[in-house]
């Protein structure tokens, strides 16, 4: 039966209830219904399992395979997988282990140049702490500052490209013993 009416509300309803039933009779398909009539033909009859001896017991604590079981072994292992937990003191003590002391000394040493042009400022670095009575440094600050030959200040002369040159300094340096 068609319903053919101009109320919202009314095809609505009409509509949930439609629904409705075609749930209920999807549903009903899904219930367990009784064995289907045989058209004379006979089926063997499902054999019984063998009786188990007294002396067997049923297997105890069966495996099941499902998502909470797989969760509740990886919760067994977590112990085993994660490393011990220290204490804060003992956690100190390894960072302290791992930082060398070190002290920031400021001064001003020129960067050598290296085989490819550019400037070495590691070995400057070094120099720096040397100079302060330390054994090695990690350059921190560089300066760079042009230097030119007197010819440029002579008036009325051409500037070349060979009358000055670029020099690096480190100007401060992270040293350690």
């Amino acid at each position: 039966m068609m319903v053919r009416s101009g109320n919202p509300a009314v095809r609505l309803g009409t509509l949930i209830s439609a629904v409705a039933l075609i749930l209920l009779n999807a549903g009903e398909a899904g219930w367990p219904q009784s064995r289907p009539p045989s058209l004379g033909l006979q089926e063997p009859e499902p054999q019984a399992a063998p009786p188990m001896p007294a002396s067997s017991a049923p297997p105890a604590g069966e495996e099941n395979p499902g998502l909470i079981n797989e969760m509740g072994k990886l919760f067994d292992k977590l112990p085993s997988i994660l490393p011990p937990i220290k204490s804060p003191s003992e956690t100190m003590n390894d960072l302290s282990r791992l930082a060398t002391p070190s002290t920031m000394v400021s001064g001003r040493v020129v960067c050598p140049v290296s085989s490819n042009g550019a400037p070495d400022c590691k070995q400057a670095a070094d120099q720096l702490c040397q100079g302060k009575g330390y054994k090695e440094g990690k350059s921190l600050n560089a300066d760079s500052a042009e230097k030119c030959s007197a010819k440029v200040l002579i008036p009325g002369r051409q500037r070349k490209p060979d009358d000055c040159r670029t020099d690096t300094f480190v100007t401060s340096a992270l040293c350690q013993n």
